[in-house]
C-alpha cells in the first residue's frame, strides 16, 4: 500500500511506521527479542542510536529475523559526545560495526551542537561515500534547521522530533514540507501520558481503535512519521494496525486542540546550538 511508505528528497522510501528502541537494554537479549517480534510483526523500519547503547541487540535481532536486508530500513545516530568530523566518523564506523550491518539506511544528528558544520560535512561524505542512504538531523527547530540548510551542501532529509498531539510542531511541519523534509515524531504517544485523555478515549470507542491507534493514525494523516516504542508483543501488532480507517477532518481537529507546545520534560541538550 502506499501509504505504508513516504519518499525522501532522494527517492528512498521511508516506513511511515517504525519500530523505537530507545530503553530497550542489551541485557538478557530484550532489544533482540522485542526487534525479531516488530520484524516478525511485519515492521520493517527499526530506529536505534548509539546513546540507546543498545546497536548490539538490534543488529542480533536484525541478524536473527531472517529478512533480506534490503527489505530493511535502519536508523542510528551520532550523540553530542562525538560531535565533529573525525569523531562523527569513527562513530559512525562503531555503529555500523555494532549493528553488525553493511550500510545504514539513515544516519541522524542526533543533538545539533556549536560543532554542527564538521559534524554535518561528516555526515555528507558518509552519504557521498553510499555508507549511508539518507541523512537528517534530529531536535532541530526552525532556526536550528533553516541555518544548517544555509551552509549545507545536502540538505537534510529528515527532522526527527518529539511530536504528539501535545506538542503538534504545525510550523516546523510546515518549513520542513517548504524544503522537502520528512519530519518524524520520537515518543509519538508521548509515552503513554495521552491514554487517560477524553478526546483521545472518545475517538477510540468512535473508531473501535486503541487510544494509541488513534494517535499513531492523526500522525499518519499529518504526513508524520511515527516511532512507537513498546515491549509488549500484543501493542508492538497494535501499533502498526492503523492503515484500515480514516479520522474525520473534524476529528482530527478534536485531537490538534490538544496542543500546548510544551516538552515532556526539559531537555539539557536543546541549546546546545544557538543560532546568532
Amino acid at each position: 500500500m502506499k501509504e505504508k511508505v513516504r519518499e525522501l528528497s532522494n527517492g528512498v522510501k521511508i516506513p511511515v511506521v517504525g519500530f523505537g528502541t530507545y530503553k530497550l537494554e542489551n541485557d538478557n537479549d530484550e532489544v533482540c527479542n522485542m526487534v525479531k517480534e516488530a520484524i516478525k510483526a511485519g515492521y520493517r523500519s527499526i530506529d536505534t542510536a548509539s546513546f540507546y547503547d543498545n546497536e548490539e541487540g538490534v543488529g542480533k535481532g536484525i541478524t536473527q529475523s531472517g529478512i533480506n536486508r534490503e527489505e530493511l530500513f535502519i536508523t542510528t545516530k551520532v550523540w553530542p559526545d562525538d560531535d565533529g568530523y573525525e569523531n562523527t566518523m569513527k562513530a559512525f564506523e562503531k555503529s555500523l560495526s555494532k549493528l553488525n550491518l553493511d550500510y545504514i539506511d539513515l544516519y541522524l544528528v542526533h543533538w545539533p551542537t556549536e560543532k554542527i558544520k564538521d559534524t554535518w560535512r561528516a555526515l555528507e561524505d558518509l552519504y557521498r561515500q553510499k555508507k549511508v542512504r539518507a541523512i537528517g538531523v534530529c531536535n532541530c527547530t526552525i532556526e536550528q534547521l533553516e541555518s544548517i540548510i544555509e551552509f549545507a551542501n545536502i540538505n537534510p532529509m529528515v527532522n526527527q522530533v518529539e511530536l504528539h498531539p501535545n506538542r503538534s510542531e504545525k510550523e516546523l511541519i510546515k518549513v520542513c514540507k517548504r524544503h522537502n523534509i520528512v519530519v518524524e515524531a520520537w515518543s509519538p504517544i508521548m509515552r503513554g501520558q495521552l491514554m487517560s485523555n477524553e478526546i483521545i478515549k472518545e475517538l477510540a470507542k468512535k473508531y473501535n481503535k486503541s487510544e494509541a491507534q488513534i494517535i499513531l493514525r492523526w500522525h499518519l494523516q499529518n504526513n508524520v512519521i511515527a516511532i512507537p516504542k513498546t515491549s509488549s508483543p500484543s501493542r508492538i501488532k497494535e501499533n502498526l494496525d492503523i492503515f484500515d480507517f480514516n479520522i474525520s477532518k473534524e476529528d482530527m481537529k478534536k485531537i490538534d486542540s490538544l496542543n500546548t507546545g510544551e516538552r515532556m520534560k526539559p531537555q539539557k541538550y536543546e541549546n546546545l546550538y544557538k543560532v546568532i
